[in-house]
């Protein structure tokens, strides 16, 4: 008899299973804890720590806190469809790290703690579909190397964010039918994607455009080719250099082309060697005012920038960027200034690769030719050194001075 009540000691921790639920020992020795069709209104207490088949489907559970399956942590399958789950708190999934197979399908899922997932490195099946998911983070699923099966379907998602469904090597199912897709150029890249993937898109003709309305009823694959088209940005300089005298110091002007479905939206980045500073769009308005606290910096909404009075501490890498829907392409120019009595031929020495356009004058418009990407170009500036002004008086002496300017990258 001692006997027997020591084996039922020993045995109680394993078979320990709350009222509400049955468990049992399936043959290849995991521990079942079937407790679906029950009317819970939450996870139920008193499991053992040793399940790892948890079924809780079709009950009215409507919240999951941190700590709902601590006492399951080597849970392998858990299965939560058909319920009323509205509320998934941080931390209620990132400790169930033998985590396999996770069905969240049927409830009424906005909001998901998406970081839980970075931890859940051994999951295969992902069901989420039919819940009002309206957005995920493009780097939801990037830890999940072994997901094989992914249900996203009968979700309010307008969009998804390129890269969503890169690093997951393993999987072979997708399902992202039945959301109402806003099919700007946001999702093109989706296009593209299922063109050129083998991984097996469920009810594909299904995944259809609500939005716009030129497309409302489209399939996702048949957005045209032409309405979204990667940006392209070239670089030109100007200069209010001529065979004038410039009384007012030198005015560096660059001009940004771009082209591109939707039209590009031109930003800059300067970096000098004492600071960095970004510009998104113009600053200049239409009265000449500049709205921003850049002044140093105008930036025009033709994609014009100007540096009036361009001086030492001016010299950095200025980069202009063409932002889109469909992507983003940048052309820098590496800009310096020098004076020596003989500017010009101080700089071929130095430098004898850089190409010499002394004696030549800098018109407007002149366009930096893409064939000479990485070839340095000196535009040579002769201002004397006393010049009468207009009225007769004396102009304070200027020397010889150089504009370097090196072509980075044109695209």
């Amino acid at each position: 008899l001692l006997c027997c009540l020591w084996l039922a000691a020993l045995l109680e921790p394993c078979l320990a299973c709350p009222s509400a639920c049955s468990c049992s020992t399936k043959k290849n020795g995991r521990l079942l804890a079937e407790c679906a069709y029950k009317d819970l209104q939450e996870v139920p207490k008193g499991l053992s720590s040793n399940v790892s088949i948890l079924t809780l489907s079709a009950n009215r559970i409507s919240w999951l806190g941190q700590g709902s399956f601590a006492e399951v942590p080597e849970v392998q399958s858990l299965w939560l469809g058909y319920n009323q789950i509205g509320v998934v708190e941080l931390g209620a999934f990132s400790l169930l790290v033998h985590l396999k197979n996770l069905d969240l399908s049927h409830n009424k899922i906005v909001d998901f703690p998406w970081h839980d997932l970075r931890n859940l490195t051994g999951l295969q099946i992902l069901k989420m579909n039919n819940n009002r998911l309206v957005g995920l983070p493009w780097d939801a699923f990037r830890s999940l190397k072994d997901l094989r099966s992914l249900w996203l379907n009968d979700n309010e998602l307008t969009t998804l964010a390129e890269g969503t469904f890169d690093n997951l090597p393993s999987l072979s199912q997708l399902q992202i039918f039945n959301n109402p897709f806003n099919c700007s150029c946001k999702v093109f890249w989706l296009k593209k994607w299922t063109e050129n993937t083998s991984v097996s898109i469920t009810k594909g003709g299904s995944t259809l455009c609500v939005a716009p309305s030129r497309l409302k009823g489209r399939p996702v694959t048949d957005i045209p080719d032409h309405y979204c088209v990667a940006p392209s940005v070239q670089l030109t300089y100007l200069s209010n250099l001529d065979n004038t005298v410039m009384y007012n110091g030198l005015t560096l002007t660059l001009h940004c082309s771009v082209a591109g479905s939707p039209l590009p939206e031109i930003r800059w980045k300067i970096q000098t060697s004492s600071r960095r500073v970004e510009i998104s769009g113009p600053n200049v308005a239409r009265d000449g005012n500049v709205k921003q606290s850049q002044e140093r910096f105008l930036v025009f909404k033709n994609g014009t920038m100007a540096i009036p009075n361009f001086r030492k501490e001016d010299e950095g890498i200025y980069t202009c960027l063409a932002v889109n829907d469909v992507g983003m392409r940048d052309v820098s120019v590496n800009v310096a200034l020098a004076g020596s009595e003989n500017p010009a031929e101080d700089l071929l020495r130095d430098d004898p690769q850089a190409s010499h356009l002394g004696g030549q004058n800098c018109y407007k418009g002149d366009e930096m030719d893409p064939s000479g990407v990485g070839e340095k170009l000196v535009i040579v500036y002769h201002m004397p050194r006393e010049q009468k002004s207009r009225a007769g008086g004396a102009v304070p002496q200027v020397h010889l001075g150089i504009l370097l300017l090196t072509l980075c990258i044109t695209l």
